[in-house]
């Protein structure tokens, strides 16, 4: 992982052109992109899953870019192996649903990923931060997780801040949900460092141009 960095989120894509915009998007600067899986359980929706993940790895291996798997998924530890195999390069999973962590951490190293923790808005920075442990990233939901286009929860910003304060500085902080112009670069102030933009890139007339933007705010 890198910071400060966007990262277009595949779920608000064309799925129809979806080879071709990823391509696009990687030919124009982008590296990191967030893959979000829900099974239905954990979150409402049931959106992509290895598949998908297996199709495009091959274009990112190509030019280099990174994939990022959001797992909002109940048994989390029971995707990591399918993941890995399909060239996943991280793994985040949500604390609402991992009582102890060590193990699922360790299992993604093994495999060779990087990995992360989530927490939805419900949750405090706090409770996250003392069960962290050894983990690349940890995910600031700006919006319930499910769904992409929601509107951004205002009070994201200072749970981000509160976040900063408690991790360790090599720690990375993603925010999810709700990011564009309006604020991130106040994301960005309060000690974020990686930003998933889905509806601010993807809703563009020229994602190019908007992803450009938005790293360009952060940097």
């Amino acid at each position: 992982m890198r910071g400060p960095e966007i990262e277009p989120s595949i779920y608000a894509a064309d799925f129809a052109n979806l080879g071709r915009d990823m391509a696009t998007l990687l030919d124009g600067g982008a590296k990191i992109f967030q893959f979000d899986v829900g099974d239905g359980h954990f979150v409402e929706p049931i959106t992509i899953g290895p598949i998908v993940c297996q199709a495009i790895a091959p274009l990112f291996s190509e030019k280099g870019g990174i994939l990022d798997v959001h797992l909002m998924v109940d048994n989390p530890e029971h995707h990591f192996d399918a993941f890995s195999k399909a060239g996943a390069d991280h793994v985040t999973y949500h604390h609402e649903v991992v009582g102890d962590p060590a193990p699922l951490i360790a299992h993604a190293r093994e495999l060779g990923m990087t990995v992360g923790v989530a927490f939805s808005p419900q949750t405090e920075p706090e409770d996250v931060a003392a069960s962290a442990g050894d983990v690349d990233l940890v995910l600031c939901m700006g919006v319930h997780p499910g769904y992409s286009g929601q509107a951004f929860i205002p009070e994201t910003v200072e749970r981000v801040r509160r976040l900063r304060e408690l991790l360790l500085p090599h720690i990375h902080i993603q925010v999810d949900g709700g990011v564009g112009m309006e604020n991130v670069r106040e994301l960005r102030a309060a000690g974020a460092d990686l930003f998933v933009a889905g509806s601010s890139v993807f809703a563009h007339a020229d994602p190019v141009a908007a992803y450009l933007a938005l790293a360009k705010a952060v940097r």
